[in-house]
This record gives C-alpha cells, sequence and structure tokens, in this order.
C-alpha cells in the first residue's frame, strides 16, 4: 500500500503536489513557488497523480530538524532534489547529518525538557557548527534519502539536468513503511521580567554587540505566537556599534557564518538587480525600485552639504507591502550624516531575525555605508540599529544558549565620565568628571540622598559603574559616621 505524504512540521510551509509521490525538492533560499513554475514550463510532470515530486519546500538555516522529522514520518521519500539558492550551508549540513553523523557537545549549557522518549542531550553535525537534540539520529532511517544536487536556477537556469533526472525517476519502494513521529524537544528557558521595548547595546565591534544581542533576547524575549509560529521577542532594540569592522573568518566560522557568504551579500546590497525568483531584495529596493538610485542621490546631498539632513533612503513601498501577501522587506529607512567628522549610518529593520539574520545585515550596511563615505570623501563612523521587532524561533534557543553562555564581564568605560569621591567634613564630597574637567558636584552627608540626584541628573549610562558607585558610597557613608579616613576604591 502506498504511503501518502503527510508533513508533521511546517505543512503551511509546504507545496504538496502528488501526496503519493516519493520525491522531496528542496529549494533552500529559493521561493517554492518560482522554481515550480519554472519545471512547470520545462514541461516536468506536476499533476497531482502522477508526478514523482511529494512537496516542495524550503531549507533556509532553520528548519533542519523539522525536514528530518518529516522525512521519518514520510519514509517513502526515497529522494531529496535540491534546486535553489544556497545562501547558508543548509545543504552541506543536511548532507553531512547522513554522511558524517553526530558527535557530543560535552559542557553544552543547553537543557531540554523530558520528553516520552526520554531526555534529549545537545549534538553536533559532525564537521559543521549545526547543534541539533539527539532525537532524531542518522540510525533511526532505515533508508537514508538519496541527495541529488542540480545548482540554483542562477548557475542552472534552464535545469536540464534536473528535468532529465524526474522524467526518467522510478521510485523504490520503502524498507518497512513504518512512520515515526518524534516531537520537538523543548529547551529550559526562561523569560526574566524587564521593559521589552527598553534595551539598548553598545559595542565596539560587530559580533561583539551580535553576541550581546542574543544573550538579551535568550534572557529577557518574551514569548510570542505569530501566523509563522512561536517566538521569543523584544521591540525596539537599539544596537550602536562604534567600530564596525569586517570580523575575523576563524571567528564567523565559529558561529556559522561564511565569510564568501557576506562578501557576496555585501556585493548583493550595492547591486540595484533583482532575479526572476526574488519578490525583491535590498539593493533593488535601495537603488532601483523607486525610479532613482537611493545610494546616488544621497552621495549628491552629503557633496554639496556634508551637514544634510535629508540624505535617507527607505525601502517599505506602501502601494505593495502594505496589501501584499508575502516579500516585505525587513529593512526599511537608511539615514546617512556626518557627524563628528565621520559618516553615520542608522538603519531601521521592521523585523529581524537574530541569530541568522542580524549580523548578515550588518555586514550589508557595513558595504553601504563604505560606499557612500568613499564617494563623498569622509571617514566611516558607527552605525546604528534598530530592530522594531526582534526575535529568535524557541526552537533555536539551544544555538542562543550557547552564545548567551559566553558571556563573562567586561569593563567598558562610561561615557558620561566618572565620579572622584572625597569626604568634605560633615559630608561625603562625589565629584562627576569628565577627563580633567569637574561637570558638577554633589554633597550631602547621606549616600542615599546623593544617590537620589545622580539618577535625577541621569548622570551614569552604564549599570556596572552604577553599582561600584552605590558601593563606594555606602562605604563613604559609613567611614563619615564612624569617623575613620575614607579611600575611594
Amino acid at each position: 500500500m502506498k504511503l501518502r505524504f503527510v508533513p508533521i512540521y511546517c505543512a503551511q510551509s509546504l507545496i504538496v503536489l502528488n501526496p503519493y509521490g516519493t520525491v522531496g525538492l528542496l529549494t533552500l533560499w529559493s521561493r517554492p513557488e518560482v522554481i515550480v513554475e519554472r519545471l512547470r514550463r520545462r514541461g516536468v510532470d506536476l499533476h497531482g497523480e502522477t508526478s514523482p515530486i511529494a512537496a516542495v519546500g524550503t531549507l533556509y538555516g532553520n528548519g533542519l530538524r523539522e525536514l528530518l522529522r518529516n522525512l521519518l514520518h514520510n519514509p517513502q521519500i526515497d529522494t531529496l532534489v535540491v534546486y535553489g539558492r544556497n545562501r547558508s550551508g543548509s545543504l552541506e549540513e543536511l548532507q553531512a547529518f547522513f554522511e558524517q553523523g553526530l558527535e557530543p557537545y560535552a559542557g553544552s549549557p543547553i537543557a531540554y525538557e523530558t520528553t516520552p522518549q526520554g531526555t534529549p542531550a545537545p549534538v553536533r553535525i559532525r564537521g559543521t557548527r549545526r547543534v541539533l537534540d539527539d532525537l532524531v539520529r542518522p540510525e533511526h532511517f532505515e533508508r537514508a534519502p538519496e541527495i541529488r544536487c542540480f545548482g540554483s536556477p542562477q548557475e542552472n537556469p534552464d535545469a536540464e539536468d534536473l528535468v532529465q533526472f524526474l522524467r526518467n525517476y522510478r521510485p523504490t519502494a520503502p524498507p518497512s513503511g513504518r512512520r515515526l513521529c518524534i516531537p520537538l524537544p523543548q529547551v529550559r528557558v526562561s523569560c526574566y521580567p524587564a521593559n521589552p521595548r527598553a534595551f539598548s547595546i553598545v559595542a565596539d565591534e560587530p559580533l561583539e554587540a551580535w553576541r550581546e544581542l542574543i544573550a538579551t533576547i535568550h534572557r529577557f524575549g518574551v514569548p510570542v505566537t505569530l501566523a509563522k509560529g512561536d517566538r521569543r521577542e523584544l521591540q525596539n532594540v537599539k544596537v550602536v556599534v562604534e567600530k564596525p569592522a569586517p570580523i575575523a573568518n576563524e571567528a564567523l566560522c565559529r558561529y556559522g557564518f561564511e565569510p564568501q557568504r557576506l562578501e557576496r551579500y555585501q556585493k548583493d546590497i550595492l547591486s540595484g538587480s533583482i532575479e526572476p525568483d526574488e519578490t525583491y531584495n535590498y539593493g533593488n529596493r535601495i537603488r532601483a525600485h523607486f525610479g532613482v538610485d537611493g545610494l546616488s542621490a544621497v552621495i549628491d546631498r552629503l557633496k554639496k552639504d556634508p551637514q544634510d539632513r535629508k540624505a535617507y533612503v527607505v525601502l517599505w513601498d506602501p502601494r505593495r507591502d502594505l496589501t501584499a501577501e508575502t516579500g516585505h522587506p525587513c529593512l526599511v529607512s537608511l539615514f546617512f550624516r556626518t557627524f563628528q567628522d565621520t559618516l553615520t549610518l542608522t538603519a531601521v529593520f521592521r523585523t529581524h531575525n537574530a541569530l541568522d539574520a542580524w549580523l548578515v545585515n550588518f555586514y550589508g550596511l557595513m558595504a553601504v555605508r563604505d560606499f557612500v563615505a568613499r564617494a563623498v570623501g569622509l571617514p566611516s563612523g558607527p552605525i546604528t540599529v534598530f530592530s522594531q521587532s526582534v526575535s529568535i524561533d524557541p526552537g533555536q534557543m539551544d544555538r542562543a544558549a550557547l552564545i548567551a553562555a559566553e558571556k563573562s564581564f567586561r569593563y567598558r568605560e562610561d561615557p558620561m565620565g566618572y565620579f572622584r569621591i572625597t569626604l568634605d567634613g560633615e559630608a561625603i564630597l562625589v565629584e562627576h568628571r569628565h577627563g580633567d574637567v569637574t561637570l558638577k558636584t554633589y554633597r550631602h552627608a547621606k549616600a542615599s540622598r546623593i544617590q537620589h540626584e545622580l539618577a535625577r541628573d541621569g548622570a551614569l549610562s552604564d549599570l556596572n559603574h552604577a553599582l561600584y558607585l552605590g558601593r563606594q558610597l555606602e562605604r563613604a557613608e559609613r567611614c563619615l559616621r564612624d569617623g575613620v579616613p575614607f579611600v575611594q576604591e
């Protein structure tokens, strides 16, 4: 008896052609409907009763665990045909899962909730950075699907080899037809209370900023349910990177980012072209979509007036984006400003995938900033990113936990200055200083009074600095009360 294709995950994201087909078509980062139409024009059988293809779906950086579980539940799928843009290395991870297997991930901070199958443990696909749970292993597959790769629509536009393969394909019977249904485990994550709209991160370089962002969402992200699934979300997160510069390749690879992919992304965002299988891309929205090259216009304005505050590029097209069902840009605006003798850039993102997209997008922003800065003859300055909605898929919280666990204490000088504390007669004297200049003095016998005055003036911006100052004020008050000398630590 033939098995009917029944997806247990991501059913709403799949295009089911023939429920009794035995081929799965993976389009990676390409839109499935575009690939299906391309195959239809090439005469491939896509009929609901005769096509060899059961279903068509994407495989981005996420989704591997769901794909593997769908395959276990549908053992009749004997072949995975891959035709699409491979932007994140997800194809290589899928191949490595079956070819190289899994390895223990000792010392991992990840913990899973117990399931009927036991308590899952985190494991890693050998030769990759991809962390999974161990509930699904290569040996669970009685027969691993054959993976056949046919490039991308850009590299292989005619796809003649794919067309011929599908025409000549003949299915093989599954070893037993036994379906396995393995649930996704839940990561133990606590949502700590906070104002989810008040987070601001300042870092010197992009990787430091990204790790701090992931740690912040991991700890404080609020559970929400969207049309596309559950998320841990924060709103209006501001990230300031003071010295944006490329990250060492070794560090990028450590976190699963391919340096060559980031270089391609930087080139793409400066191009105004758009491919037939794309609904939009940032480069096209910036440089061509509205009938004006936004970067050239910005450069002209800043050349005429370096202090111009109208060097503003919008990517959101209300005529289309407020009514279209799909294909909405996440990056919605860019603001270029000459400030403190450098070219600064402020970018606003409507939505942001923190784990897989934020750092990639930031690389694109660096390319855009540098392009404009060179043209107007200014040094490249800080980049600020506002993420109106930034989130992590709960199914990826294990990855987030690994990154959050790396966070350690770091000293950062408070840009608002420092405080010199002494005793002056019957009072504590606090001098708020910046460099060699005293900005203001505070004087009182009670540390609590000075605390309130500092808070009123907004004299500090760093939490660690505030905790340190509180300890010193408490010591100073005690020394004043006991009549003993005070020396600031």
